[in-house]
């Protein structure tokens, strides 16, 4: 069979997820069944895959299912534990004080707070902190999960205390010792390569988070309404990204996210306590009142406005529950310290699922569900909670997450069954590769173009930056090679358009949709995310080809010519949309 005939019907499962999902809306739940049979029927009678291969990936995909659900019903806990406390209400009231427009406070949350969560955590553990707290200050469940869509992009590749590039990368490059003599300073040199491609393209991240949340949730729909505050976004990412690409090329991959996130936190915070680049009050955005949103846009986890029981509560005990996720992540996932190894001990694993090579295990003390289940458990006598206000806290959890595990349990066997095809009898390589090959047949010098694509794809469909890297390095270093350009950049634009691919990975929408009882509007998610995620993946391919072949076609090539495009178009949409929104501010005062 063909490599084009081979691609084509590797893309079969994700073309059933684009038709149902995404085109007709189809809830995740009824989409991912159709993906996931179509996934088994090419892997039992096109691959020749073992059945119980296949089965033992399904059941592997079902562990991973739980594992995922555990940190859903974390995250709910802790978001209804702070509502029930009246801990909500505070720091509502405190992002009030900082600034009442919504767009000032989803940059902080999401994209720096985000940041530093994914360097700490990553694995989709931002969008289950992040989310929830946006819903409880206020936010439509659907605003919330897209802006924590967006941001799982930068910050990922190094999400994780680095995780990606040291397991990924390194894991999938080193199945061939042959390309280097010392492969942490080949890991290291693709991290720097990989943070100033993130650089660039991350610039305009928090730019997109609040365009997309004025012009599809805002009363008038416009994206004038966000980009009016393009100084205070573009202050914030470069507040993040700074740092960031500084200590990926200085101190190496494990830090940059979670010291960009915080140095950002600290900058970013302080100067918009002073009215830096800040709207006038009188100009500040909100979201009309809740009776007149579209009921697509809310979950069915209702944000209540409770006080506390004595009537007052600090900020900073407030605070304190996401003070303590954010330490106990930091603390258990540094390999130097004793607690990351004690975390590990205990991990349930069962090898060789009915005799094939696929094995599944848990570790529920490292996992970030068990963290926030502590934090939830130590927030009842930080909070001087009663009884049944924490019972009530419990049962909504419970209840919001059996509604997510419908999608899951089919999304999740879907990827592994997908990712375990190869060594069928057919002699076929794993689907993932093989639609890889098909775009490599394609592209010919053009790859990097595509090299963030496949990355992209890959943690589409596997749901992890981790996964793709793992997959695709050694793929996407061979191509390079083949083509005569240095492969390190081309795997350092695997590992960003992995990176990128997390908005729109069908897995972690499931879950960030769960956590806020968005189940079922996983499509209209995915609709609104692959924009941004083109723009990411397209740019930083652009720059990629740029550099590769920057010593034989110069500096005027159709990489950097679709660069200074997006780049003179962003500033256009800038300039065209800041002119408009003075124009309506300068009718607004003349009446």
């Amino acid at each position: 069979m063909g490599t084009g005939m081979l691609a084509f019907l590797s893309l079969l499962p994700i073309i059933v997820v684009g038709v149902f999902l995404v085109g007709l809306r189809w809830p995740a739940s009824k989409a991912m069944p159709i993906s996931y049979l179509v996934a088994v029927g090419l892997a039992l009678f096109v691959w020749k895959v073992p059945g119980a291969t296949v089965a033992a990936a399904s059941v592997n995909g079902l562990v991973v299912a739980g594992t995922l659900l555990f940190i859903i019903f974390g995250a709910i806990l802790l978001l209804n534990t702070l509502q029930e406390s009246g801990g909500i209400k505070v720091i509502r009231q405190g992002f009030t004080d900082i600034s009442p427009d919504r767009r000032i406070q989803v940059i902080i949350i999401a994209w720096l707070f985000g940041s530093f969560i994914e360097g700490a955590s990553g694995f989709g553990t931002p969008a289950a902190v992040a989310v929830p707290l946006l819903v409880g200050l206020g936010f439509p469940a659907m605003a919330a999960v897209i802006a924590g869509m967006v941001i799982q992009s930068t910050p990922v590749t190094f999400g994780a205390v680095g995780t990606p590039i040291l397991v990924g990368v390194h894991t999938g490059l080193s199945a061939d010792s042959s390309i280097a003599s010392n492969f942490m300073v080949l890991i290291s040199d693709i991290a720097g390569k990989a943070a100033i491609l993130h650089m660039i393209s991350g610039t305009l991240v928090p730019l997109f988070v609040v365009a997309l949340m004025t012009r599809f949730f805002g009363k008038n729909k416009s994206f004038t309404e966000g980009i009016k505050v393009w100084k205070f976004a573009l202050f914030a990412a470069f507040a993040m990204t700074i740092p960031y690409v500084i200590v990926a090329n200085v101190l190496g991959p494990e830090f940059p996210s979670m010291t960009g996130g915080l140095i950002g936190l600290a900058i970013v915070v302080s100067a918009a306590k002073k009215g830096f680049l800040l709207p006038p009050k009188e100009e500040a955005w909100d979201f009309e009142e809740k009776s007149k949103w579209d009921p697509e846009w809310t979950g069915n986890i209702e944000i209540k406005d409770i006080a506390h029981k004595n009537g007052s509560m600090s900020m900073m005990r407030a605070w304190t529950p996401y003070i303590l996720v954010g330490l106990f992540l930091v603390m258990t996932r540094l390999t130097v310290l004793p607690l990351n190894a004690w975390m590990k001990a205990w991990n349930l694993q069962v090898s060789n699922i009915f005799g094939s090579e696929v094995s599944a295990s848990f570790q529920p003390l490292y996992s970030p569900g068990t963290i926030f289940i502590l934090v939830s458990i130590l927030t009842f006598f930080i909070h001087g909670m009663n009884g049944s206000a924490y019972k009530r806290a419990w049962a909504q959890s419970g209840k919001t997450t059996i509604a997510a595990s419908t999608a899951l349990i089919f999304t999740v066997p879907m990827v592994q069954v997908f990712t375990n095809t190869g060594g069928g009898a057919a002699g076929f390589d794993k689907m993932p590769i093989e639609l890889a090959n098909g775009a490599a047949a394609l592209a010919g010098e053009y790859w990097p173009f595509f090299a963030t694509f496949i990355g992209g794809l890959g943690a589409f469909i596997a749901g992890s930056n981790t996964v793709s890297n793992m997959m695709f390095s050694l793929f996407q270093f061979n191509v390079g090679s083949q083509i005569g350009v240095d492969p390190a950049w081309i795997v350092a634009l695997q590992a960003v358009g992995g990176a990128a691919g997390n908005m729109i990975c069908v897995h972690n929408v499931v879950a960030a949709s769960a956590v806020v009882g968005l189940v079922g509007r996983e499509g209209a998610v995915i609709r609104k995310t692959l924009f941004p995620f083109t723009y990411y993946a397209l740019l930083a391919g652009s720059i990629g080809y740029s550099i590769v072949w920057y010593s034989q076609e110069g500096i005027f090539n159709i990489g950097s010519f679709i660069a200074a495009a997006i780049a003179v178009a962003a500033i256009y949409i800038i300039a065209t949309n800041q002119k408009r929104a003075n124009i309506l501010i300068s009718n607004n005062k003349s009446f």
